[in-house]
């Protein structure tokens, strides 16, 4: 087994980690508009330039919001029609890093938080469930006044999205994606046979409770695939994994097992009227597509189904090219 890269634990006063945490958000914020400028063609520079300066004025801090007793944080760049990023477990917002500078190049406003939990967020005690997930999603909408908003969860992300749309979001809502998402039940019941056994995720609360370090080191293998033949194993991608499951909190994480295998969005789905786009790799083997997508399309009202053949959970990272075009035309589609 490879080492795990070092990860800072040192213990600091509390008015000197708040300082620490304010210098690190500032910079990994400026670093990030750096690369997303030199990443776009000169061609498009100009525009693309203004608006990364819009994202650089609007804040180059991570900005938070306490709302629900708890410490939400988020980042929000650029302007034009907002595109809401949720994150899987036990990730965060960085996650989500790739979709963000490409989809603000295109003119978009993104924002993506840190679940309560995870990432910089308050690593919550209570609440961890995707009731109050849902209703933290819906205080930061309020905040940040958010109107006529594109809404993108992935994984875990995608149950939350799908909640609050369905009781949130009436008014403040134009489209929805599903990406590799949990809904409409990832349990095994009398009514969901096709569902995964309990002793599944029982199996994921002893190994995060055996040590999340280990865990979250072998959990990225399957997730994106790296198990598969003919595809290699990413280090710096399984290691950017370890690093975001790492940030957040241990109870609140071993908690969000419970809330994105036992919740049933069945009724959410039957709510949401705006148009929703439901995207799966047929070889997710972390949320198997034949009980969630190909249910989830069903259930909804106004949906269209997108499946990849050969693509793993991780797919918004590993084929992100293929993502964000099919992404791209959704959401310019009238």
């Amino acid at each position: 087994m490879k080492q795990h890269p070092p990860y800072p634990g040192d213990v600091l006063p509390e008015d000197a980690t708040r300082s620490v945490d304010k210098n690190r958000r500032q910079l990994l914020t400026i670093g990030a508009i750096s690369a997303a400028a030199a990443a776009i063609p000169f061609s498009s520079a100009s525009s693309a330039s203004r608006r990364l300066s819009a994202s650089s004025s609007r804040s180059q801090d991570m900005h938070s919001i306490i709302t629900n007793n708890a410490e939400i944080h988020y980042k929000d760049w650029g302007s034009g029609q907002p595109i809401v990023f949720h994150h899987g477990w036990p990730l965060c917002s960085d996650d989500w890093e790739v979709q963000m500078l490409y989809f603000l190049s295109k003119g978009y406003r993104v924002i993506a938080h840190d679940r309560r939990g995870h990432g910089r967020s308050s690593q919550t005690f209570t609440g961890n469930d995707m009731d109050t997930y849902a209703k933290d999603v819906a205080a930061l909408a309020e905040h940040l006044d958010l109107r006529d908003a594109i809404h993108v969860g992935h994984s875990t992300g995608g149950g939350e999205a799908a909640r609050y749309v369905a009781r949130h979001g009436a008014g403040r809502v134009a489209k929805l994606v599903l990406i590799g998402a949990v809904s409409p039940l990832m349990l095994r019941t009398p009514t969901n046979p096709g569902g995964l056994p309990r002793e599944t995720f029982d199996d994921l609360r002893k190994q995060l409770a055996a040590g999340r370090a280990d865990f979250y080191w072998s959990f990225p293998i399957p997730f994106y695939g790296f198990n598969r033949a003919g595809a290699p194993v990413s280090e710096p991608i399984r290691t950017n994994w370890w690093r975001q499951g790492m940030m957040g909190g241990a109870k609140a994480q071993y908690d969000c097992i419970e809330a994105f295998s036992e919740t049933n969005f069945t009724e959410d789905l039957k709510k949401i009227t705006v148009p929703t786009l439901v995207m799966h790799g047929d070889d997710d083997q972390i949320v198997p597509v034949a009980d969630s997508a190909l249910l989830s399309a069903k259930l909804l009202r106004n949906a269209t189904l997108k499946v990849y053949a050969g693509y793993p959970h991780g797919m918004c990272t590993t084929h992100a090219d293929v993502i964000n075009q099919d992404l791209l035309a959704f959401f310019r589609k009238a």
